[in-house]
């Protein structure tokens, strides 16, 4: 199985990435984690991208606040998928992260999550990937049932509290 590349503009991130890593190990699929600046580390960020096909890798996930260039930075050293998580922030609320993630020019791609949607990208990284992994796939399946489930028994309950 193809690996899901997790990266972060800071270790600030952090809380809410480990999302997005617990939801990938609770299916097993491999990821890795890396701190890499858009402007603190550009060389660094464009070393791991560019060679991220070939390293294994089948969707990268970025996550970055205010000015969020990272995930734009990264789909531009790669035709892998792109997932960008807008940070939220002390300034806008993360509002400027959200259309600077989204507002890509055409040709560079970015697929954006809702603003700390960590466990989102993790679940589209893994529809990604389920594409060419049946196995994933019925494990996707399984999680939409099991998350059917919970609604309709919570429905039932205040149905039965509330209807009478």
């Amino acid at each position: 199985m193809k690996k899901v590349g997790i990266i972060m503009g800071s270790d600030s991130d952090l809380p809410v990435v480990r999302k997005a890593i617990d939801t990938l190990a609770s299916f097993d699929v491999p990821y890795e984690v890396h701190i890499y600046s858009a402007h603190r580390t550009p060389v660094q960020a464009q070393s791991f991208t560019a060679s991220a096909r070939e390293n294994g890798f089948g969707v990268l996930i970025c996550a970055a606040g205010m000015a969020a260039h990272l995930a734009g930075a990264v789909a531009a050293n790669t035709t892998l998928p792109v997932i960008g998580i807008p940070m939220s922030s002390s300034n806008l609320g993360g509002m400027e992260a959200l259309l600077s993630t989204v507002q890509m020019p055409s040709g560079i791609p970015v697929a954006t999550v809702a603003i700390g949607g960590a466990v989102n990208a993790a679940l589209l990284a893994m529809e990604m990937l389920a594409i060419s992994d049946e196995a994933l796939a019925e494990k996707l399946a399984a999680k939409r049932a099991s998350d059917t489930a919970a609604v309709l028994a919570k429905n039932a309950a205040v149905e039965a509290e509330f209807n009478k």
